[in-house]
């Protein structure tokens, strides 16, 4: 997990995925016109060095079509993972479609070189036709990146860890067809090519999980997925309530040009309580079950903490910390306001997981637990800066940066 200034991931506004009334949408975005934002800061500082600086404005009840709203932030950073790192992201929200239920459409990418020569760049974007009819999500990236290995299972150590490496570059896409309102069925399209897949300073006179996995250092995975979706957030980067769910189904195939047959299942699903009712706190539920119903991913596909899309999963331990066949995994956050203004927040977290041994057994439930602040970044989207410390199993802490809540 990347220590970063900015973490450029869903600045934009995200629009009602259930019927709302205009005059619903109007009160809601009015109040937090009201509250105040780092973007308010800095203007009252400017104001003192430049004079008569035009106010801020923003039209919180017009969908204009087409009108992009694009944001780019430059980022340091320092992690064990990556060492220093220069990050430049981005974001452009826009709209598809008029009217007051319209999903907003958002295309995101970033590029980020660390000291350790890794290279990130991801693309992902989440477009929304009239009516919020169908769907498309695209996740493309291309990663140079050494990163620390510990061993497979739940019984991994910290002092087993040493570097392997390897090129990836992924090409998922997916189209989602309502049923009913908040319901989707997709079918999307999945590669990942990798090459150069190697240790780079294993221990010396013993053979390790990695070599006993049967390692190729070429490999493509290609195949459909066949997705479930449902989704009753009206805001998906800083959710007031409603559920989440997506299941993905990923069967990697032979006749899809794929080196192996393998199959992956992830069940995605998430709760939103708002506690009290009216004060803007949040009771936030999150489970990711990341399974292997058959085959044998390659080593860096599978199932590990922090390799979800946004590498979220796991504050308290470093990306890849654990990894195995199988993942289970569950989160609870209560999130609140500190100041009236809402400019400040905070958050306590706590996590489980366990992850499976090569023969596919659960034994270790590990854990981890921390608090955070929030500053609000974007008082329209509800975007705000999350900075939080956490502590894991064995001794695993560290600082964990996004823009936009964790989930």
């Amino acid at each position: 997990m990347m220590i970063c200034c900015l973490v450029a991931f869903g600045t934009n506004v995200a629009s009602a995925r259930t019927p709302t009334s205009d005059s619903l949408r109007h009160f809601k975005l009015v109040r937090e016109a009201h509250s105040t934002d780092l973007l308010d800061v800095a203007l009252l500082c400017g104001s003192y060095v430049v004079k008569n600086l035009p106010p801020r404005t923003a039209d919180t009840t017009r969908t204009d079509i087409g009108k992009l709203h694009t944001s780019i932030l430059p980022g340091v950073g320092y992690s064990i993972q990556t060492g220093f790192s220069a990050v430049l992201q981005s974001n452009c929200g826009f709209y598809m479609a008029d009217g007051a239920d319209a999903n907003l459409s958002a295309v995101e990418a970033s590029f980020n070189y660390t000291q350790l020569h890794q290279i990130l760049i991801p693309l992902q974007g989440n477009l929304w036709t009239a009516d919020n009819r169908y769907n498309l999500q695209t996740d493309w990236r291309f990663l140079q990146f050494p990163q620390l290995t510990y061993g497979l299972g739940g019984y991994s150590s910290i002092s087993n860890a040493y570097t392997f490496d390897f090129t990836n570059v992924r090409l998922y896409t997916t189209l989602y067809r309502a049923l009913v309102p908040d319901i989707f069925i997709g079918i999307g399209a999945n590669i990942d090519l990798l090459w150069n897949v190697h240790e780079v300073n294993p221990p010396t006179g013993e053979v390790t999980d990695f070599q006993r996995y049967g390692v190729s250092s070429n490999s493509v995975s290609s195949g459909p997925s066949l997705n479930f979706l449902y989704d009753t957030r009206r805001n998906s980067i800083n959710p007031s309530g409603g559920n989440f769910v997506n299941v993905v189904y990923r069967p990697c195939l032979t006749a899809f040009g794929s080196t192996t047959n393998w199959q992956s299942l992830i069940v995605d699903l998430r709760k939103f309580i708002p506690l009290p009712v009216g004060t803007g706190n949040v009771l936030a539920f999150w489970s990711y079950d990341w399974l292997t119903p058959s085959g044998a991913p390659p080593y860096p596909l599978l199932p590990n903490l922090g390799g979800d899309p946004y590498g979220n999963t796991g504050r308290g331990f470093n990306e890849g910390r654990f990894r195995g066949p199988d993942m289970v995994y569950a989160e609870c956050e209560y999130r609140f306001h500190i100041t009236r203004n809402r400019l400040f927040g905070g958050v306590v977290f706590a996590n489980t997981e366990s992850i499976a041994q090569t023969n596919g057994q659960f034994a270790r439930i590990s854990a981890g637990y921390g608090a955070g602040i929030r500053v609000k970044f974007n008082k329209y989207s509800k975007t705000n800066v999350a900075i939080d410390y956490g502590f894991g199993t064995d001794g695993s802490k560290g600082v964990f940066i996004n823009l936009g809540e964790v989930f």
